[in-house]
């Protein structure tokens, strides 16, 4: 009870910052109830600044939102993935917000870095700027040198910032239980999980030692891409509140005449942020998904250098199946097979009608059939995917939303970079690849080879387990005749057997598969 009223009083702060800035429209989606809708509106008249009328409700709510403090701005960058949410405008001005605050006192960041590393910060570096070079809502960036000579960047943790979004995602989540409860329309878009997959996200992204391997792991993956290019982790230097990269001198992706008149190729670069995002989705299932303009730089090389691994997104080999089918159903006009995957992937409900849903579909993919492919937005068609889905009763896959989100900050760039890239040709060669090396005859049985080899690795711990488990029986008074001990014996042998004939059959199978002129 007390909490709901803390939730309540808190939610009412919130609403006046919205009337405040003239923003008050997302309270027609989120009030609990009508008679609340209302009092909110009575309460905040008083805020409401008519100089505000003259910009757009997505302007008015992305100030607001920034005015509101780190949470907000970090839930508003999750809201610009919903257009099926807060409409396609708002969605738009919603990706222009900005995830800047004032740089907390270098003292404090001293402290921080000294109390987290234990040891005082002359020992740590030779050099420490005063002034942080970068400030977010989460953490800010000062410039150092190791004492060998290495250029670092050093991310520190903001003061107390743990507990302020614990503060706020525990009303968004309260928000999002009465939704789920109270409106029965609003439940297939799983408000509590959207707060949940937040929650999560904003989690992992204050403990800087899971932003470090995350980084690490992006590294990894990408050692061989061409263009593309990550900066090693300093590990000696970082901890859950302090990371420590390699400092990276380039030029700012989106400072375009900058990139011009340092002799980079333009064309190359807006293929390169499309092509780099799309291998890590497919051929990894692990990616970037904070590719905004402040997190990509082009260095001497011409090498996209991406920064801040706060944000990772993950997508299973099933996922990316689904995924891959999609993208290619949309190339070739099979919206059929669109549907059908939907289906399969248990996105919309068996109950509904296969037919009608590609009928939906097609009213998406067929209006820019004919259109210059340079033209056609393949983001603008993701929120359109997720908008005709509401008469489906599709539910929000919450592991979705980051892809959908990055899909479109890439598209924004790359177009930025060169007006005349073709998405269409970007994207299908690495899905063809990806799906030739993933979904074919012999990638499929390799895959059940590999399932049935891990299967026959546990059978032994099965069968010791089911061993206790017959001890168990036996010390409690159940005993087994000497002839059905020995009928398990035996069979137990022969199933022994059986394994290594199964494998000798599927290795001959495999084998055929390989050589016959059939593949």
């Amino acid at each position: 009870m007390f909490s709901g009223i803390k939730h309540f009083f808190r939610l009412f702060t919130i609403a006046r910052t919205l009337a405040r800035y003239n923003a008050m429209f997302p309270l027609d989606v989120i009030a609990p109830s009508p008679l609340l809708h209302r009092g909110i509106y009575v309460l905040t008249l008083f805020s409401r600044r008519s100089g505000d009328l003259d910009k757009s409700p997505g302007q008015r709510l992305t100030q607001a939102l920034e005015s509101l403090g780190p949470s907000f701005i970090k839930f508003g960058q999750i809201l610009a993935t919903r257009p099926d949410l807060v409409g396609e405008d708002v969605s738009n001005e919603l990706t222009l917000l900005q995830d800047r605050l004032p740089a907390f006192p270098s003292d404090q960041a001293r402290q921080i870095i000294e109390a987290e590393l234990e040891a005082p910060i002359e020992e740590l570096f030779s050099t420490f700027t005063t002034d942080a070079v970068a400030a977010a809502s989460i953490a800010q960036v000062h410039k150092a040198t190791t004492h060998d000579g290495q250029e670092v960047a050093v991310k520190i943790l903001r003061p107390n910032i743990e507990e302020a979004f614990a503060r706020d995602i525990a009303t968004f989540r309260w928000v999002a239980e009465i939704l789920e409860k109270r409106v029965p329309s609003l439940r297939r878009l799983r408000p509590v999980d959207v707060v949940d997959a937040f929650a999560d996200m904003v989690r992992q992204e204050m403990n800087l030692q899971h932003e470090a391997a995350a980084g690490s792991q992006l590294r990894e993956n990408t050692a061989n891409d061409p263009g593309f290019r990550v900066p090693f982790i300093v590990w000696n230097r970082t901890s859950k509140r302090v990371l420590t990269t390699e400092w990276i001198d380039g030029i700012p992706i989106n400072k375009r005449d900058e990139l011009v008149a340092a002799g980079h190729d333009m064309a190359a670069l807006g293929t390169g942020v499309v092509r780099n995002l799309l291998l890590q989705v497919m051929r990894d299932g692990f990616f970037h998904a904070d590719l905004h303009q402040g997190n990509l730089f082009i260095d001497a090389d011409s090498n996209i250098v991406a920064v801040d691994f706060g944000i990772m997104g993950r997508l299973d080999k099933r996922s990316r199946r689904y995924l891959a089918g999609i993208m290619r159903g949309f190339h070739t006009g099979d919206y059929r097979r669109i549907a059908e995957i939907h289906f399969e992937a248990g996105y919309v409900p068996r109950h509904k009608d296969v037919g009608e849903f590609e009928q939906a579909l097609r009213a998406i993919g067929e209006p820019v059939a004919g259109t210059p492919l340079q033209e056609v937005s393949f983001g603008r068609m993701l929120a359109q995917l997720f908008e005709v889905t509401e008469s489906f009763e599709m539910q929000t896959q919450p592991h979705l939303l980051l892809l959908q989100k990055s899909m479109a900050m890439v598209e924004g760039l790359s177009v930025s970079l060169n007006p005349d890239i073709n998405m269409w040709d970007v994207s299908p060669p690495i899905i063809r690849d990806w799906m030739e090396a993933n979904m074919g005859p012999i990638a499929l049985l390799q895959e059940g080879l590999d399932s049935a080899i891990k299967l026959f690795r546990y059978l032994p711990l099965i069968a010791e387990e089911a061993e206790q488990q017959v001890k168990s029986m036996t010390q409690d008074g159940i005993r087994l005749h000497p002839d059905t001990t020995n009928i398990l014996s035996r069979r137990q042998g022969r199933w022994q057997k059986a394994q290594t004939v199964i494998l000798g059959i599927i290795a001959v199978l495999l084998a055929i598969f390989m050589f016959s002129d059939l593949i």
